[in-house]
């Protein structure tokens, strides 16, 4: 498109209000109507173009109202996501869907299937952010640009069409070089920048709060690319750890290269006998519940030396032996574990006798580890015991079939086979607590339960976090653009020589009734006339 010369000299972009330089109007050169001051009436790219698929694009997000409509939307999908717990934050037992069913019926499934048990995972909720960041990059280029180079280029000498119709003006017919020099004096006391051009003043200050909605925009956009970083593999680790006493294992988010032995984990709970008055009573209101004064984890931290070899057992380093308390993380390469979680006495390994029911006499023992069972056992003597199935979580599903709701050994339920010398090819039989049965008819031997050993678990979770970085500097650059923008205004005052009379003009962004009572004050003391606000003038 072509550009668009004034009669001042200067080549203005097509689009262009008001002359960059002169501040002449481009057109309605005859109303009486306040110039347009926003972007100091300058050509912006949405306005003036609107032919290619780019052009539409950026009209599209350079709308403020578009802008405004995704915040709402990522705000609402945001507030939702926190109606229920995220699915990071259910128990590890229990598997999403029904979890969320059981707990909260209907609601909890329809919550489910939208996604919003991992909303700030989901695809379409980084997307939303990305049109965020997207409508936030292009809003501020669309307007600090153009802005930006109408006001490096914007002369001392005005258009008078401009000065009149300005919001504050006055004319003065009297004045004296005295006037001229003691406004000049006293704005630069108040700290204006004065430029002067054949007998033309154009004061100004405060220009740089014009900057404060983009600085806005440029700390927002860094702490939305820290928020979204945060999906990026190694950026931002936040993991759950559950490890049994005795046990070694593999720290998730380390990538096999450090691992954690839990040597025993202990609660201790206040006594209500023996503890002080200050905690009487939180001792009083739980009541029969007992209160907890420590949890604590004695763990060791190790590191992988050389390769993982799959299937070998990895070769471990002793970093160091701490203990893991609440508020007490273990902290090891920028990397975190907190004590969030535990469960106490959970089953670790249970005891059998292989009984003759005939001659009521045990025959043989075994003991079946829970987390990692054997197939066969065998107990010597023609005695043999085939762990056909096991079932950690025992319950019936709704066929009548015997199923498991975790690998977590909550309600352990065994099919054993039996086989001993009078019966080579074996006996069946479905073993769990309260519960022995003969499936295929009576068996001349049963599993008698011996014994089972518990362990206590702890929870713990493991957060690396590269991240703090970009949403601490972004927030501290939005915070330095609220406060540019909101203590400070850009204030401008034009004094003009117009056919033997002198023309003042100014100008603010905000608070015009800061900068007339400011102006009118320098004026007192002189032959000028104060200026007045031509906006009440259009009000009336």
């Amino acid at each position: 498109m072509k550009h668009v010369k004034c009669e001042c000299g200067h080549v203005n972009p097509h689009g262009t209000i008001l002359c960059e330089a002169c501040g002449k109007p481009i057109a309605e050169e005859t109303t009486d109507k306040l110039v347009d001051m926003r972007y100091e009436g300058s050509a912006r790219r949405s306005q003036t173009y609107n032919k290619t698929v780019i052009d539409k694009i950026w009209n599209f997000f350079s709308s403020v109202k578009v802008g405004i409509w995704i915040i709402i939307v990522t705000l609402v999908a945001s507030a939702v996501g926190t109606i229920y717990p995220q699915e990071a934050y259910i128990p590890p037992n229990v598997t999403a869907d029904e979890y969320y069913q059981k707990e909260y019926g209907w609601t909890g499934e329809l919550y489910y299937k939208l996604g919003f048990h991992h909303l700030y995972e989901s695809w379409w909720y980084l997307l939303l952010i990305a049109a965020l960041g997207m409508s936030l990059v292009i809003c501020s280029l669309d307007r600090v640009v153009p802005l930006y180079r109408a006001l490096k280029k914007q002369s001392v000498t005005k258009h008078p069409n401009f000065l009149k119709r300005q919001r504050l003006y006055s004319t003065s017919s009297l004045w004296t070089d005295q006037d001229y020099e003691h406004v000049k004096s006293m704005l630069k006391k108040r700290r204006y920048s004065i430029r002067e051009e054949n007998g033309n003043l154009l004061a100004e200050k405060g220009r740089f709060s014009r900057w404060g909605p983009y600085i806005n925009h440029i700390g927002l956009i860094i702490f939305l690319l820290g928020a979204m970083l945060r999906f990026v593999p190694g950026m931002y680790i936040d993991e759950v750890l559950w490890i049994r006493e005795g046990e070694t294992k593999v720290i998730p988010g380390t990538n096999g290269e450090y691992f954690l032995k839990n040597h025993r984990f202990t609660v201790e709970t206040y006594d209500k006998d023996s503890e002080s008055a200050v905690f009487q009573e939180a001792i009083d209101r739980a009541g029969n519940n007992k209160v907890a004064k420590k949890y604590e984890a004695d763990v060791s931290l190790y590191k992988r030396e050389g390769k993982l070899i799959p299937g070998a057992d990895p070769k471990l380093k002793k970093i160091k032996d701490s203990e893991i308390r609440v508020n007490q993380p273990l902290k090891f390469e920028g990397y975190a574990m907190y004590q969030v979680d535990f469960k106490l006495n959970e089953f670790s390994s249970m005891s059998f006798h292989l009984t003759d029911k005939n001659a009521n006499r045990n025959v043989g023992s075994l003991t079946v580890d829970l987390h990692n069972p054997k197939e066969t056992y065998d107990l010597k003597n023609g005695y043999k015991v085939k762990l056909m199935s096991y079932f950690p979580d025992f319950f019936f599903d709704d066929e009548g079939n015997p199923n498991t709701k975790t690998r977590v050994p909550n309600n352990p339920a065994f099919v054993f086979k039996m086989i001993t010398p009078q019966h080579k090819k074996g006996e069946v039989a479905f073993v769990g607590i309260r519960e022995n049965l003969e499936p295929l008819g009576n068996n001349d031997y049963k599993m008698t339960f011996a014994g089972v050993e518990t362990k206590n678990v702890t929870g713990l979770t493991v957060r690396r976090d590269y991240t703090l970085w970009f949403l601490g500097i972004g927030g501290a650059i939005f915070m330095i653009g609220v406060i540019q923008g909101m203590y400070w205004n850009h204030r401008r005052m034009w004094i003009q020589k117009v056919n033997n009379e002198i023309w003042l003009a100014a100008h603010t962004n905000k608070n015009w009734y800061g900068l007339k009572k400011e102006l009118n004050g320098l004026l007192e003391s002189t032959s000028l006339t104060q200026l007045k606000d031509q906006n009440d003038k259009e009000t009336k």
